[in-house]
């Protein structure tokens, strides 16, 4: 169990989050729990929960609070996390596991250790960590007064270093989208609009920056009298003598809409905290140069890429709204011998910690003597739309730098979900890579992103071609015969944490709204099952109904979790489209399987349970499970237990009425070359 401070206070054990009600257990919790391992006096305590005038039963009143405290950690079976008496006080210990103000400090001091890549990365979690109001559910005008300020200045030093970092290299764009927000809550804080004039500037929008100098010195003169300190003038002198103070990062150029609207049956990538839901045609490649930043400039004249603050004179909400809900072009595929278009780029990219840091170790480390034949790589598998293309990416930006040939995105599906051959891709790639690019016959190398591969026989051969590289493989399949012959590392994505759930939230629809409705926005991430794409299309939908209040909304979305979640202009926006999609890849026994199994009330599933359900005999309803579990359509808890997500519930409930045939079909696997679709038709409950 985890302790909740940066927001509202609350306790989660990782899947479900309590929000404690405002009362005056809950101010001494939040007393105790702002100075952890350390005794807080007896009458500070009592100043906190009760002001200045104290009731003359304070002291036993006090008494009363801490026992109904732990009657509280005893109910969420937290007992270990005692409320401590001791002499002149109470006490509660907590440590980097079990309180996030504490994690946040842990991460913030390991970033300030490492390099910038994982410095940038590290600060960006924990930041994410930061849910809302703070405290905004704890009664107390001593704590607001006196350590609210104190802990928002811990995260304006973070968020400060970070937005440094984005200016450093180039990433002019994706701190933008950061300074927008804060400098208007902030509007006194020179920095933040000091660093907001230069990135302005430096993509380009000379006419804004100067007018947001004129901002920030208007204000300082009205509420304070004074002048901006010396650096922004200096700043100021500088734009208007038009000196070169570096140029942001290109940025691959947006689709107008008559483009948006072209791209026939086009997929899109697994939705993460962050990410974009970019298309991709399987003739086209996306690249990362070997700085890490794109090798293209974008077009004269374009747009700019999601999550910058779009075009000039655009102001932040529309900046959010671009990221949420734009639709990037297909990327065209690379003249040989020129420099393929950079990668889909992935703002706000939150959570996935754990899986960051592997990748980022996996991909950077030295490879040992005697290794240099095999490429290192990953597998990332998991559910449609769970984030498996949007982490690739993201991990792809971090370590960039790394290899010199470059980054490149090869969708190996086609838009009918049937794989692409490896003559096929390998032809793509020998094109974006002449003359023994990212081979090592160079001396350089390249990361392979080969995303949504349907048969190990399309990857052996690439990873073969380019050992001396690096790939990361993302799949629904489990891909369990490719890591059984060429090694590798697997990282099966689930739903996210209800943390990470209202990060999403917060980095989309922005702090101010889900700190208005914490608890509704916590219902609304329930109601999305934590799943990201569903948590996406939901946010998008908020950002174009701005009256619309998140309990409203939340409590229309449970009536029809699945039908709901789609977004009217965008078919490819859709959870039960995703989920279709996904079933039709399926042979059609197996997709019947899979709708009878989600569909019963009996869960967790055991095979015994799913051979009465299915019909079979118990040794064939293992088979089916296993085949359900590759396919991320089953997720195993205990051994021998088995459940299916809610939202796939949901989906099969909807698609009631299909029937379990063709038994044996169920367990010959799809042949190489052959679609996974067995006999080309579609599941019952889909026609």
């Amino acid at each position: 169990m985890r302790f909740q401070l940066l927001g509202p206070l609350s306790v989660t054990d990782g899947r479900d989050l309590v929000m404690l009600p405002p009362s005056k257990p809950t101010a001494l919790l939040a007393a105790l729990l702002l100075r952890p391992g350390s005794i807080v006096p007896t009458d500070r305590l009592r100043d906190i929960v009760w002001g200045e005038e104290h009731p003359t039963t304070a002291k036993t009143a006090l008494q009363s609070c801490v026992l109904r405290l732990r009657r509280l950690f005893a109910k969420y079976g937290i007992e270990h996390q005692a409320v401590v008496a001791v002499a002149g006080g109470y006490r509660i210990d907590a440590d980097a596991d079990t309180l996030d103000l504490l994690h946040f400090r842990r991460l913030v001091a390991r970033a300030a250790a490492s390099g910038n890549d994982s410095e940038l990365y590290t600060l960006r979690s924990a930041l994410a960590l930061w849910q809302g109001g703070l405290l905004s559910n704890v009664p107390s005008d001593l704590l607001h007064r006196d350590e609210v300020p104190r802990l928002a200045e811990e995260r304006l030093r973070v968020l400060e270093r970070v937005c440094d970092i984005e200016l450093e290299h180039g990433r002019c764009r994706e701190a933008l989208v950061d300074l927008w927000e804060v400098t208007r809550v902030y509007p006194a804080h020179e920095r933040f609009a000091e660093q907001l004039v230069e990135a302005l500037y430096r993509t380009g929008r000379q006419t804004e920056a100067l007018a947001e100098y004129r901002r920030i010195k208007g204000h300082l003169r009205e509420r304070l009298g004074v002048d901006p300190r010396a650096e922004l003038q200096r700043l100021e002198l500088a734009i208007l003598r038009g000196e070169d103070l570096g140029r942001a990062e290109p940025t691959r150029r947006r689709a107008a809409p008559s483009e948006r609207t072209a791209i026939p049956g086009a997929p899109s990538p697994q939705d993460t905290p962050g990410s974009l839901a970019t298309p991709r045609s399987p003739g086209s490649l996306g690249s990362l140069g070997s700085s890490g930043s794109p090798t293209s400039p974008a077009s004269p004249g374009s747009p700019a890429s999601p999550g910058s603050p779009g075009s000039p004179g655009s102001p932040a909400p529309a900046d959010r709204e671009a990221v949420a809900t734009s639709i990037a072009a297909p990327i065209a595929s690379p003249v040989a011998g020129s420099p393929p278009p950079p990668l889909p780029s992935v703002p706000g990219f939150t959570g996935r910690e754990a899986e960051v840091g592997s990748l980022v170790h996996l991909l950077t480390a030295e490879r040992p003597e005697g290794d240099a034949e095999r490429a290192p790589f990953a597998v990332l598998s998991g559910a449609p739309g769970i984030g498996k293309t949007a982490l690739a990416l993201h991990v792809a930006h971090l370590v960039g730098r790394h290899f010199p040939d470059g980054c490149l995105l090869l969708p190996l599906t086609r838009p009918d979900g049937s794989p692409r051959p490896a003559e096929e891709a390998a032809d793509e790639l020998r094109r974006a890579l002449p003359a023994g690019r990212g081979t090592g016959l160079n001396g350089g190398r390249s990361l392979l992103v080969l995303d949504d591969v349907v048969h190990p026989d399309q990857v052996r051969p690439l990873l073969t071609a380019y050992a001396c590289g690096a790939a990361i493989v993302t799949s629904r399949m489990g891909l369990a015969a490719l890591v059984a012959t060429h090694g590798g590392t697997v990282h099966r994505l689930g739903a996210l944490d209800p943390e990470q759930s209202q990060a999403l939230l917060t980095a989309v629809v922005g702090r101010e709204r889900i700190a208005a409705e914490p608890t509704a926005a916590l219902t609304l991430a329930a109601a999305c099952g934590h799943h990201p794409l569903a948590l996406r299309i939901a946010a998008a939908r908020l950002l174009t109904r701005p009256r619309l209040r998140l309990a409203d909304y939340a409590g229309w979305l449970r009536n029809d979790p699945v039908g709901r979640l789609s977004l009217a202009d965008d078919p490819r926006m859709s959870v039960p489209q995703r989920l279709d999609e996904a079933l039709q890849r399926l042979p059609t026994a197996l997709a019947d399987a899979h709708l009878r199994l989600a569909g019963s009330p009996h869960h967790p599933l055991t095979a015994s349970g799913a051979a009465g359900l299915l019909g079979l005999p118990e040794d064939t309803a293992e088979q089916v499970i296993e085949r359900l579990l590759d396919a991320g359509l089953l997720e195993e808890g205990q051994p021998g237990d088995f459940w299916t997500h809610d939202l796939l519930r949901a989906h099969a409930r909807r698609a009631a009425g299909s029937s379990v045939g063709h038994a044996p079909a169920l367990l010959r696997p799809p042949r190489h070359g052959e679609s996974p679709q067995l006999d080309g038709s579609r599941p019952a409950a889909l026609r």
